[in-house]
C-alpha cells in the first residue's frame, strides 16, 4: 500500500500501534511546529524546507525513528541505552511508554543541524 497523508498512515496500522504512533506524531508536530508534514518512503516524515528532519514507522513489534545520526548518538548516548540503535534508526517497543520528551529534545537537535 502506497501513502499519501500520515494520517493515512497511522490509520493503516494495527489498533495496538496506533495509540504510539499518535503520540509520536503529536510530540514531533509540537518539538517543530514549522515542520512540513509529509510521506517519503512510504513513512511519515517532517522536513524544514528541502531538508529531511525525521522518519518514523511503525513495525510488527516496535516503532522506530529514522534519525540516528553519528552526533545524535553522542548526544542523546545515555538515553538511548534502553532502546535498539543501529543503521540509523532507534527503535522503541510499543508496550513501553512513548518517550516524548525525548522525541522532542531529538527532534528539535536535528532540526538545529539540518
Amino acid at each position: 500500500m502506497s501513502f499519501t497523508s500520515v494520517d493515512e498512515y497511522i490509520a493503516a496500522q494495527p489498533a495496538a500501534a496506533q495509540h504510539a504512533l499518535r503520540r509520536v506524531r503529536a510530540a514531533i508536530r509540537e518539538a517543530l511546529p514549522q515542520a512540513q508534514e509529509t510521506i517519503a518512503y512510504n513513512m511519515p516524515a517532517y522536513k524544514l524546507g528541502n531538508a529531511s528532519v525525521l522518519h518514523f514507522a511503525a513495525w510488527k513489534d516496535h516503532y522506530a525513528l529514522y534519525v540516528a545520526t553519528e552526533p545524535i548518538v553522542k548526544a542523546f548516548g545515555d538515553e538511548l541505552r534502553n532502546y535498539k540503535v543501529a543503521k540509523g534508526t532507534i527503535r522503541f517497543l510499543y508496550g513501553d511508554p512513548v518517550p516524548e520528551s525525548l522525541i522532542q529534545r531529538i527532534a528539535r537537535f536535528r532540526a538545529e543541524r539540518t
